[in-house]
């Protein structure tokens, strides 16, 4: 094991960089990516946002507030992301062909060439890799590289932005010693507070336990593996990882919910957890499930099916509305999730989203409370919105209302592009696809032929 390296491989600010490279525009501004409502939350941040504190996971109307006037915030393109993911990844496994995908812009890789390597020779390594993903994709990794996946993704964190990160074995303790024990890999926030009672803040502290110690405080399981990793002992090997079959969230309630209204506030940031997920595992959905367990813990689930797989935020959030239950007429409800299968990398994004969540509806049991569409939904153009023009070619919708429609005219090959203000039924722009966006005409066709075939 002394001899092996790790790599631990990471896009930075993945979905912001997307829209960064395919709207030229947007390039070196502040750019939040989520949702838009009032309980939105953001699911990625550009660097220039992060300045001013905007985070992944923060609420949307947070992270507007910090950014300020300069803020340009989009809803997610699932299929986008999806699709530059896989071209991401599908460089990678070209020098490195067992990967452990952790998600939509993460993985671990033990490249057999490197066994024995000095860091030196992986540092160069490392550096090659980056430069072929950027001139393939035109997007930013930063690499980590250690003895093992710990220490690996603890220097891809140290590499960011746009770098590199060589953990030699020398330099590996250190490193490790004085990190938050927070940072070790498997601890969450309660296994955080029973080590900050004992006044265990870092992880050299919880290193200079004993195993018994370790296992006392931290499980007969969890404690002894925490000590190893706490001790930079890391093992584990990097291998394919199984694909999820469905992605969910949920939570559990201090005092049980009585009543519909108290249902609709909490499924929103609950949903926002569960889709944050689907956007990192690359794939799209189509069925959505909500599990309501009473307060006699009985549990009881309700499912809707759409008619194809997608991230669309929009159709898999109202799904999830619509299927809730009213407690005055099932009792009370003290924990609510909202999961998400039918997992394929075979996504769409609707060019008529209001149309289907009409479908939808219409579709779902007369027994469930229909809500109105919000009003970002219903109105003919969103900010966000991919459209084509017969003249003018792809673009993207920079603001809309009062009739009119501003578009910005521009791909990731187009550099920064024209903007016009049309009418919003002005003949000739329609809505479009938004992979076109990525101006890879060749390699989508040839993605979407391998998916059909």
């Amino acid at each position: 094991m002394d001899a092996r390296w790790v790599l631990h491989l990471d896009m930075d600010a993945f979905f912001a960089s997307v829209e960064q490279l395919t709207r030229p525009t947007l390039r070196g501004r502040p750019v939040l990516v989520g949702g838009l409502g009032g309980r939105g939350v953001v699911a990625g941040a550009s660097y220039e946002a992060r300045v001013f504190g905007a985070r992944s996971a923060m609420p949307m109307h947070q992270a507007r507030r910090l950014v300020g006037a300069p803020a340009v915030v989009l809803p997610p393109r699932g299929g986008v992301y999806g699709l530059a993911s896989r071209r991401v990844f599908e460089t990678v496994r070209d020098q490195i062909p067992v990967l452990e995908q952790l998600s939509f812009d993460e993985a671990f890789g033990e490249p057999v060439e490197l066994v024995g390597a000095s860091a030196e020779e992986v540092l160069e390594f490392c550096q090659a890799l980056r430069r072929r993903v950027l001139e393939e994709t035109g997007l930013v990794a930063s690499v980590g590289a250690g003895s093992g996946k710990q220490i690996a993704k603890i220097a891809s964190g140290l590499a960011k932005p746009d770098g590199v990160r060589v953990v030699g074995r020398a330099e590996e303790r250190l490193l490790l010693d004085g990190l938050p024990v927070r940072r070790l890999w498997g601890i969450g926030p309660v296994a955080e507070e029973k080590l900050h009672r004992l006044g265990i803040l870092t992880v050299g502290q919880l290193a200079a336990l004993t195993d018994a110690e370790a296992a006392d405080i931290l499980g007969a399981t969890l404690g002894p593996a925490l000590h190893r990793l706490a001790r930079g002992i890391d093992d584990r090997r990097v291998a394919e990882r199984a694909e999820a079959k469905q992605i969910s969230a949920e939570s559990t309630f201090a005092v049980d919910l009585t009543t519909l209204e108290q249902l609709r506030t909490e499924i929103g940031p609950i949903g926002e957890h569960a889709y944050r997920r689907l956007l990192r595992d690359g794939r799209g959905a189509r069925t959505v499930t909500v599990k309501l367990k009473k307060a006699d813990m009985s549990v009881l689930t309700r499912s809707a099916t759409l008619p194809y797989p997608t991230t669309d935020a929009a159709a898999l959030t109202a799904a999830a509305g619509r299927l809730l239950l009213d407690p005055q007429e099932i009792g009370p409800v003290r924990l609510l999730g909202v999961g998400f299968s039918g997992l394929t990398d075979a996504r769409q994004e609707s060019l008529f989203p209001d149309l289907d969540l009409a479908d939808l509806a219409s579709n779902l049991p007369e027994s469930t409370a229909a809500e109105p569409l919000s009003s970002s939904v219903a109105a003919s153009w969103r900010i966000g919105d991919d459209v084509s023009h017969d003249e003018l070619g792809h673009g993207w919708v920079q603001g809309a209302g009062h009739g009119v429609v501003t578009v910005r005219f521009e791909t990731r090959a187009s550099g920064p592009g024209l903007v016009r203000t049309l009418p919003a039924e002005a003949p000739g722009i329609v809505r479009a696809d938004p992979v076109a966006s990525l101006d890879w005409p060749d390699y989508v066709a040839a993605a979407r032929a391998h998916d059909e075939a």
